[in-house]
């Protein structure tokens, strides 16, 4: 997911420097989109790493 989101910001800028502003917005709009999402699932499984690793360790 983290790759597909470095994609469509590189598509956003190669996109902005052409001029093409409505397909740079959108590409960066998906971008952003895609880095949270994959920034809310890796705190998740943090998370649940963290918890699992403790109740497997007997702490």
């Amino acid at each position: 997911m983290l790759k597909w989101a470095l994609i469509f910001a590189v598509i956003a800028l190669i996109a902005g420097g052409l001029g093409f502003t409505g397909v740079a917005g959108a590409a960066a709009g998906v971008a952003k989109f895609l880095f949270f999402l994959f920034l809310v699932g890796f705190v998740i499984f943090l998370i649940l790493g963290f918890v699992a690793g403790r109740k497997i360790a007997g702490d």
